[in-house]
């Protein structure tokens, strides 16, 4: 069965109305564009349409972070506090499951290299009930909701009134860290988030179609986004909705657009350890090295289990390192966006896949089209 044929059986099956796919490697490149950029079939799906890629920005994100270290602009053990002063002191709830009164200092300052492992401290564990989780709640909404955010000095100073679930470096908790990361980037570099991305990842790369907002000059090739409903997919942002503007907060954790394309791109200077197609260097071989590395360890991943599926994490994404299934492949990076979106690198073998749907999700368990499309990566 082709690329084509694996993705037309879920679009015939209703449970996509279309989808955009890419397996790139040694061998050759495989794309293919099946059903319609919405429910109404309006628009044939194209090799060059455009998706919200929700968490697959994350990456992104930490490769803007890296490039500052990159350039000494940063180190690792810097505290964050440095540039936000707003989550300069936190306060740490006694016991993960304690409440939100009996709090206690941080042992030590929340440094870069805690928030590009996602262990500062702020983030989503398996455990929602948790007090601290859900003092979490209203400040790190649905990063689907990009328009739902303040602007990005309000909700750091929101954030830093949120008491932190474990010590800094302690726990794994998914999420938060990444935005925190997008605003690092902005106030280290002393530009907006979009303008760094552009000036230090976008642009190098020639990802000309990804950004934080879906202009009027290309809103024809923008998806519809939908979720599950009782009666089927509803529609849950159209191509004039909420990418149309610039939101007050551009969401370093999941608020970029783009093509299919791009992220090979991405993924091809990943797999090149820092190098675009023209031979540039984007991030040190170093840098590289530290995103697709497994920060870890056991317990850290049992706190995040929920995320987690044989899987540890790096810097923006997550790392095999247990073979459960066909596509587990030790050392895959990359992650998954809840607006149905999916991108990985294999340095084993130097492939890079990618599948862009307009399908959200908001269960942990995979759905089977993208597992079908993992199989078929992987054989």
């Amino acid at each position: 069965m082709s690329l084509r044929d694996t993705l037309q059986h879920h679009v015939d099956t209703g449970a996509l109305p279309g989808a955009v796919a890419v397996v790139a490697g040694p061998r050759g490149t495989e794309v293919a564009a099946v059903g319609s950029a919405d429910v109404e079939g309006s628009r044939p799906m194209t090799e060059d349409s455009l998706f919200r890629i929700a968490s697959l920005t994350k990456p992104i994100t930490a490769a803007a972070v890296l490039a500052l270290v990159d350039d000494g602009r940063l180190a690792l053990d810097d505290p964050i506090g440095r540039w936000l002063p707003e989550l300069a002191d936190p306060k740490v709830v006694r016991t993960p499951a304690g409440p939100l009164d009996d709090l206690v200092p941080a042992k030590r300052p929340i440094t870069v290299s805690d928030l590009l492992t996602s262990q500062a401290g702020w983030g989503f564990a398996s455990d929602f009930s948790l007090p601290a989780m859900q003092a979490l709640f209203p400040v790190q909404i649905d990063g689907r909701e990009v328009q739902h955010f303040p602007e990005t000095d309000v909700w750091v100073a929101r954030l830093g009134e949120v008491p932190l679930v474990y010590q800094p470096g302690e726990g794994w908790l998914y999420d938060t860290c990444s935005a925190v990361q997008g605003v690092l980037a902005a106030r280290v570099s002393g530009a907006s988030l979009p303008e760094f991305l552009e000036e230090r990842i976008l642009a190098p790369l020639g990802m000309a179609d990804t950004g934080f907002v879906v202009g009027a000059d290309r809103r024809d090739r923008f998806t519809s986004f939908y979720k599950a409903g009782p009666d089927g997919l509803e529609l849950a942002d159209a191509p004039d909705g909420q990418w149309s503007t610039m939101p007050a907060m551009p969401l370093g954790s999941g608020g970029l657009a783009g093509t299919a394309g791009d992220w090979v791109a991405f993924g091809r200077m990943l797999l090149a350890e820092g190098a675009a197609a023209d031979g540039k260097r984007v991030l040190t071989p170093e840098s590289v090295r530290l995103m697709t590395t497994d920060h870890t360890t056991a317990a850290q991943r049992e706190i995040g289990a929920l995320f987690l599926e044989g899987q540890g994490w790096g810097m923006g994404g997550s790392v095999d390192i247990a073979a459960l299934d066909p596509w587990n492949v030790p050392g895959r990076y990359g992650w998954v966006g809840g607006t149905g979106t999916s991108a990985h690198i294999v340095p084993a073998t130097g492939t890079v896949s990618v599948l862009f749907t307009q399908v959200g999700a908001d269960s942990p368990v995979v759905p089977a089209w993208m597992r079908d499309f993992w199989q078929y990566a992987a054989a």
